[in-house]
């Protein structure tokens, strides 16, 4: 396989996660919604952050060439949060997800790269069918799931977890 793809939109570069990411990763994966509607990750350090780039992001990069990907802002270079396409265990297809940094939500930047990412699920890599799962109580990300044009579908409990959360689809 080849370099893995990075896409552009009018305002963000959106471009896989690696090692270098790690302090980013870091911070995002230690903001109070990460830790409320993803759940705490266990990493604290950026040795840890770095471990888990390369433990669950890379191998599913390398795997199927599509992964998760840092939100950078092309005017001042800054990382807004990320968004990607996933395949998780549990759950039928692969799943788009997205975060931002607290100073970046509410403008726009998770629709602007959620697009960008369901074109590239499609066009790039012939995906067909995409779902969005979200917590029940986490209306943010419900709403951008509905803009994005997913509807509600159903309810899943992922393996290892207790949760039982919102799933939404959409065929591409």
């Amino acid at each position: 396989m080849g370099k893995p793809l990075s896409w552009f939109t009018s305002r963000l570069v959106l471009r896989p996660t690696g090692e270098e990411d790690a302090e980013f990763i870091l911070e995002l994966l230690n903001t109070p919604k990460w830790l409320k509607f993803v759940g705490d990750r266990q990493v604290h350090s950026k040795n840890e952050a770095k471990a888990y780039i390369k433990k669950r992001m890379l191998p599913q990069l390398e795997r199927l060439g599509y992964s998760n990907y840092t939100i950078i802002r092309k005017s001042d270079g800054n990382k807004l949060g990320c968004c990607g396409i996933y395949d998780r265990e549990g759950l039928e297809g692969v799943d788009i997800g997205f975060a931002l940094l607290p100073e970046y939500e509410r403008c726009g930047y998770a629709f602007e790269a959620s697009r960008e990412i369901m074109r590239a699920a499609k066009e790039e890599f012939g995906i067909s069918k995409i779902s969005g799962i979200t917590a029940k109580d986490h209306l943010a990300s419900q709403k951008l799931l509905l803009k994005l044009g997913l509807n509600l579908s159903g309810t899943v409990v992922l393996p290892d977890e207790e949760e039982e959360l919102l799933v939404y689809q959409k065929d591409l």
